[in-house]
């Protein structure tokens, strides 16, 4: 860039605001003159390559995932749990296994999450913000059981025709940032934004915190992407990460400039390590559920390795009504803020929930793989103060059930006394349901929520599940690819061959992502194998 544009003074080693600092509070303009000066960075990030060892000690640190267990129909014949589109678990995933060579932690590793990266074939809704489907099939590492798979379409909205948005990048340029796939693909991957997806109606803020927090560039209209992308090339790491604060100043910019019906919203990018300021999760919890009231939400993306805080972004993100996402290289910040502009950054419906019903005739157990952090009890569904997850334009979510059909074994023996004052159920004999799907959601400001409903009816004959759709197919391969990255305990006659020959299976796509998917997946047996030598 030949010409550079002043952002609001950059004198004396600090920012200083002109005319348009009026509009921010004494306490604004304070945080803003305590921010540290960003000179340019000379290193071109595209240029960087990501260092071939990880870092030593990593603290890499990841919710404990206690996978979910087969309930009994007849007991609890009601699932709940809130959707959750984030993609980051895949991404991650595949990071360890390109660029560390190394096999994922197990709590790394949420099935949702692998599933839900790919696209799926469900149509558009006919009305309303979402459509719900539905399909049954063998279960393909336990023939004897089936898999349903329940799948929601959010409505494709045009870029163009998407709200005008006002967001607020809240940069991380703390010292733990200080590393090749950090900063410097954050950087590129603002820019990527800006420059591919940003419209004339939009207006960006940058907030960053380190040692202190402060206003680098004030809201700018997309049509002049200059000057953003000027703020944005002069940030550099150092100091420590005052989060908490920057949070605050980041939320209070976007209320400043609230735009009513608009998509309003705070990005924070982060290697998510929070050490000065609230600290804990609770903390940061109290702080973003209170936000959130605003009509302001929040996105994340997570940048790094050895010191990435991914249960804590994960809570922050589902807490301020967003997403959260992680970007290991250039191709994937491409996907998730250019391609998926209106997924990812606008908010379809909110506090969709899922409950499904198990007709214990037909079914004798079930288990949900995945969204275990996302379980509701069966009295939030109809509740609607309960907060839940997001569905952003064109989003879609896939859920699996693995089910145990009455006829496959007996019915296990109670551990306790038969209930005498019960009385014995049978009309549900009569029905060929074998469940019925729910969904629930409001609109993105609030209304009282809607209900979506859809029985599924069951085969007398499974259909094996090399005749079952590619969605089918493509999400079992998923998931049967996260049951042996975790060696769970329910992973029953799953192996990397058959995982990568189901993931064959599947029709390729445009972007290239099932054949990347297949080497992963190559990759990962080669590691299982080596570390059994």
């Amino acid at each position: 860039m030949n010409r550079l544009l002043p952002l609001c003074g950059l004198l004396a080693g600090a920012w200083l605001l002109p005319a348009c600092s009026q509009q921010y509070s004494t306490e604004d303009q304070n945080q803003i003159a305590a921010a540290p000066a960003y000179p340019e960075l000379q290193q071109d990030a595209e240029a960087v390559a990501p260092p071939a060892e990880p870092p030593a000690a990593p603290r890499d640190n990841y919710a404990v995932v206690h996978e979910n267990a087969f309930q009994e129909a007849r007991r609890n014949p009601l699932s709940t749990f809130a959707i959750d589109v984030d993609p980051a678990s895949y991404a991650n995933v595949r990071r360890f296994l390109t660029q560390d060579r190394q096999l994922p932690p197990a709590d790394a590793v949420r099935l949702e999450e692998l599933i839900n990266y790919f696209h799926y074939k469900y149509p558009q809704p006919t009305a309303g913000p979402a459509s719900l489907n539905a399909e049954v099939a063998q279960c393909p590492w336990n023939p004897a059981h089936q898999l349903v798979l329940v799948g929601v379409q959010g409505r494709d909205v045009p870029t163009a025709q998407l709200p005008p948005a006002n967001l607020v990048f809240l940069l991380d340029v703390s010292g733990s940032m200080n590393e090749p796939d950090k900063l410097p693909l954050l950087k590129e991957s603002v820019r990527a934004l800006v420059q591919g997806a940003l419209r004339p109606q939009d207006h960006v803020s940058i907030v960053v915190y380190a040692g202190a927090a402060g206003l680098v560039l004030p809201p700018t209209s997309g049509a002049e992407p200059e000057k953003i992308l000027v703020a944005i090339e002069q940030l550099e790491a150092g100091g420590s990460t005052a989060g908490g604060e920057g949070l605050r100043l980041a939320y209070r910019i976007a209320r400043q400039h609230f735009l009513p019906g608009g998509n309003n919203r705070v990005i924070l990018a982060t290697d998510g390590d929070f050490n000065v300021g609230e600290q804990s999760d609770a903390d940061m919890e109290r702080l973003i559920t209170q936000e959130r009231q605003s009509g302001v939400f929040l996105s994340v993306l997570g940048f790094g390795r050895g010191n990435l805080q991914g249960s804590k972004m994960e809570l922050l993100a589902d807490k301020g009504n967003g997403n959260y996402a992680y970007l290991d290289n250039l191709r994937e910040a491409q996907r998730v803020l250019v391609q998926q502009y209106g997924g990812t950054l606008f908010t379809l419906a909110k506090d969709v929930k899922i409950q499904v019903e198990f007709n214990p005739a037909l079914v004798q157990q079930y288990r949900l793989l995945g969204y275990e952090n996302r379980l509701l009890a069966a009295e939030d569904f109809n509740n609607d103060q309960k907060d839940a997850g997001e569905l952003g334009a064109g989003q879609q979510v896939t859920a699996l059930y693995e089910i145990v059909p009455t006829a496959s074994r007996p019915e296990p023996a109670s551990s306790t006394d038969a209930l005498r004052y019960q009385q014995p159920a049978v009309a549900y004999a009569a029905t060929d349901e074998l469940l019925t799907i729910k969904l629930r959601y409001q609109e993105p400001q609030g209304s009282p929520s809607r209900l979506l409903t859809l029985p599924v009816r069951g085969v007398r004959f499974t259909e094996p599940i090399e005749q079952a759709s590619d969605n089918l197919r493509l999400a079992a391969s998923a998931a049967q690819f996260g049951l042996l990255l975790r060696q769970s305990a329910y992973r029953g006659s799953a192996s990397w061959q058959n995982t990568a020959a189901l993931a064959g299976s599947t029709q390729p796509d445009q972007d290239g992502t099932h054949t990347q998917f297949r080497e992963l997946i190559a990759q990962a047996e080669a590691l299982s194998q080596a570390n059994k030598q």
